[in-house]
This record gives structure tokens, sequence and C-alpha cells, in this order.
């Protein structure tokens, strides 16, 4: 029975959850997710959690967030002045915004503190220091 290694592309339906059992994405309805592995696609214990499936086969995963998105980093915190936002938005709290970066890419940030002179936004990933647990089956390798 062929197995999923290294370099092969695979297919995979999936759904992730927070400790909390919070699904917070799934590919229910849509199609399988492509990647192949061990090309940093996806993250280090995703791409080890599917390596040496076999087509077919159901598992649940569980990756701490060292092997996920990481830990929460506070520099990634940032406050800005209110005059450096386009003068029709109206922020609020959990409100995502896009911002470029220094090496022009744009990066999504999510405002976490409105004050009257300034806004608080954080360019951590949203699911930085979680850990998390998909329900994977493999569809196809190849």
């Amino acid at each position: 029975m062929e197995t999923a290694k290294k370099g092969d592309s695979v297919k995979i339906h999936y759904t992730g959850r927070l400790d909390d059992g919070e699904v917070f994405d799934s590919s229910k309805g849509r199609e399988p997710l492509s990647f192949t592995l061990g090309s940093g696609q996806v993250i280090p214990g995703f791409d080890e959690g599917v390596t040496g499936m076999a087509i077919g086969e159901e598992k649940t995963i569980e990756i701490p967030h060292t092997q996920a998105y990481g830990e929460r980093k506070p520099e990634l915190l940032i406050e800005v002045e209110r005059a450096q936002l386009p003068k029709d938005l109206k922020p609020k709290v959990g409100m995502q915004l896009s911002m470029t970066t220094e090496d022009g890419r744009e990066a999504p940030v999510l405002i976490k503190k409105v004050e009257e002179a300034t806004i608080t936004l954080d360019a951590n990933h949203p699911l930085a220091g979680k850990d998390l647990t998909f329900d994977l089956t493999l569809v196809a390798i190849g």
C-alpha cells in the first residue's frame, strides 16, 4: 500500500479545531487541500501528520503551537496614530485591516485597542500561540 512521503503531491480533507473544540477551518464542502509534502506550503506539524498516511486513511493529529504558527510575539503589537488611517475608516476592536510591510508585502492585522489618538494593531497570526487539532483524510497521492 502506497503511503505519502516527502516530495509527494497529496490531496487531503481536513477539519481544524482549537483546544475548546471550536472549528477554525475545514475543507468540508470544498475541494481537498493540495500540497507537496516537505515543501513548506503548510505548517510543519501538518506536514508531519500527513507523512506516512495511505489513501483513504483517517486520523486525528494534535499539533503544538511550536509546530504550527509559533509563539505570540509582543513586538508584533503595533501602536499607530489614528491620523495614519484613512479618514473614512471607523476603527473597531476586532476589525481586520491590511498593512504594507517594509518589503512591500501585504500583511493582515487585527485592531486590538482603539483610543482617541492611537490604535493598537496585532500583526501576529490569529492562531499564533494556540495548539491545534486536525481530523485528516488522505484523498490522493500524486
